[in-house]
């Protein structure tokens, strides 16, 4: 596995395994899916790898995985999930050139990237499992950046509630009727 290393920053080129299943609905002639990895992959780009009848796995591209020192918490989350995993996102292929009309455009380890991702609604977002010597490379990187805060108890602030209720109007304006009623001075449209 051959990747670059820096104090605060590592690299590793990692492919993605798409796969092809048939849609289940008339409006989805084909669902695809990451499903697997391949730490140190060579670039690839929708290359055919196992066809099974109508099912088709792809090595969908190779991208560069990057950790950072700053996303130690989000690589974590990833690797104490029930099955610890890594994070394919695929973007829409603006070339037109993939035969699923999407490419690999980000493999990331932190959950919290991933997260974000998937609040644009832009992109296909799937986890997949990490492969063993992959999470050994990301706990290695965790074990040498973490570090654990104490909890600390927030004290409250002392605000006094005994007092008389504020925001409920100007309390110098006399008021003959609810302040939270609408205003009778706007005038309705005439219906002819």
């Amino acid at each position: 596995m051959s990747s670059r290393t820096d104090h605060w920053k590592r690299e590793l080129q990692v492919g993605a395994v798409v796969r092809r299943s048939p849609g289940v609905t008339r409006w989805a002639r084909d669902i695809w899916k990451p499903v697997a990895l391949i730490p140190g992959a060579p670039e690839a780009f929708w290359k055919e790898l196992v066809r099974e009848g109508e099912v088709v796995d792809y090595h969908a591209g190779t991208v560069a995985m990057e950790l950072f020192r700053a996303d130690v918490e989000g690589y974590l989350v990833s690797l104490n999930m029930i099955v610890p995993s890594v994070w394919v996102i695929l973007d829409k292929d603006q070339s037109n050139r993939s035969p699923s009309g999407w490419v690999v455009s980000t493999i990331t380890a932190s959950a919290h990237e991933a997260l974000d991702a998937l609040d644009s609604g832009e992109s296909i977002v799937e986890a997949v499992p990490i492969p063993e010597s992959l999470a050994a490379w990301i706990k290695e990187f965790i074990d040498m950046h973490y570090i654990e805060e104490p909890f600390k108890k927030r004290r409250r602030d002392e605000i006094r509630v005994d007092g008389i209720e504020d925001a409920k109007g100007d309390p110098r304006i006399r008021q003959q009727s609810d302040v939270y009623r609408a205003p009778s001075n706007i005038k309705k449209p005439r219906v002819q």
